[in-house]
């Protein structure tokens, strides 16, 4: 019999799988775009940003597909098509090919986002569940904090197809633990047959509930703001701050941040309850941004980088307490629909956060100001939302059969 803490770590470390495919490749962009060269319009930038937009057709897919036949099964299928991508982006010789294999990298993904979600959702409700999110996002934050580091030394022995050498690896032995010593979560008498009239009629009792298409959006607008600052860091750090080598030190300052808010979070939920907890969220995300607007007008765009990394401390601070309280908030009325509510609260906010990060990241211009109103509008924005979503019907969804 698995243990509690096994399997948390477990989840963990397969939804750590997104994060460690984001931002261990961040050191290795510039490199990747000097060897494969460009491919206008696509740049290096779009290997982030594409593969998000991979997760969320991945995510219609494969959260449907964990309903049907088992989160563990799901699961599985997700991990072979994620190893699938990773190969064909280690081969790339263009910059097309390389965004291709993330594409499909980011489609495989999605089977261990939101598997282990459902997963969550399947034996734990409410603020219980808020609470093992917090904990696994105290556990994973490691991840970002450390991969830079560590991939930049694997790219400076291997290249940065190396990096894709070491996501190969990673997912197969996951995958190999899952198999051997993780329980399926959902019994045969719960599933829901996979059939297209059956997903149309369940996901659109879903999307009318005006409580989950709201929450939907606002985490959306926020992960798309974390997302802006990942597709735009590595140039942001080089280009105002000359800083190279040192990037994977400042970046894991910042996601200090999150891991940080994920731990205070868990241990304040039963105090203070998701709901509070989210409005200090959006209102320090939002004061972060505002700041460092201020900041960036006063000195050109370029303000301090010890100013920048304090209130980009603020703002990942912030952004760490809502990503636990935002989807177990949405999660909250979806009882039997798990899999397909998650898929559809991860595909459309993956979809939200690419469009939000794509558009506002067409305004970098070498300066911190693009990415402090993204802040800014994020937190106001997503703040907004909710408080009409708390208004909202908050009754269980009942599936069609």
């Amino acid at each position: 019999m698995i243990s509690f803490r096994e399997r948390i770590l477990l989840y963990a470390l397969l939804t750590s799988l997104t994060s460690l495919s984001i931002d261990a490749l961040l050191p290795g962009l510039r490199e990747i775009g000097a060897d494969v060269g460009q491919a206008p319009p696509l740049s290096t930038q779009h290997i982030i940003s594409l593969f998000i937009f991979g997760m969320a057709f991945g995510e219609l897919l494969l959260g449907p597909l964990s309903d049907a036949i088992g989160r563990k099964k799901a699961l599985l299928l997700g991990l072979c098509v994620y190893g699938a991508g990773t190969v064909v982006a280690m081969q790339a010789g263009s910059l097309d090919m390389v965004i291709l294999g993330r594409f499909l990298q980011g489609i495989g993904v999605a089977g261990p986002k939101i598997a282990t979600r459902a997963m969550i959702r399947d034996q734990f409700a409410g603020e219980a569940m808020a609470r093992v999110m917090s904990f696994m996002f105290t556990l994973f934050i490691l991840v970002p904090m450390l991969a830079p580091a560590l991939a930049q030394g694997l790219i400076a022995l291997g290249g940065w197809r190396s990096v894709f050498g070491a996501y190969l690896v990673i997912a197969g032995l996951l995958g190999l633990w899952l198999a051997v010593r993780q329980p399926e979560t959902l019994p045969v008498a719960r599933r829901i047959p996979f059939r297209p009239g059956l997903l149309v009629l369940n996901s659109r009792r879903i999307l009318s509930s005006r409580r989950v298409m709201l929450l939907i959006i606002a985490t959306g607008i926020v992960f798309g703001a974390q997302l802006l600052y990942l597709s735009t860091a590595t140039d942001l750090f080089f280009d105002a701050y000359g800083i190279g080598q040192a990037f994977p030190l400042y970046f894991a300052g910042l996601a200090a941040g999150v891991g940080l808010a994920s731990f205070v979070n868990a241990r304040l939920l039963h105090r203070y309850g998701m709901d509070r907890m989210a409005r200090a969220g959006f209102a320090g995300l939002s004061a972060a941004g505002f700041l460092m607007a201020i900041a960036c007008i006063f000195w050109g765009g370029r303000p301090p980088l010890s100013m920048l990394m304090v209130l980009g401390f603020g703002a990942f601070f912030a952004i760490g307490v809502l990503f636990g309280n935002l989807n177990a908030m949405a999660m909250r009325p979806l009882g039997q629909v798990a899999g397909l509510g998650a898929s559809l609260i991860a595909s459309g906010s993956s979809l939200v956060a690419t469009l939000f990060a794509v558009g506002m990241g067409r305004f970098y211009d070498g300066t911190a100001l693009p990415l402090s109103v993204g802040f800014c509008i994020a937190g106001l924005g997503a703040l907004l939302l909710a408080e009409l979503a708390a208004r909202g019907e908050a009754a269980p969804i009942e599936p069609f059969r």
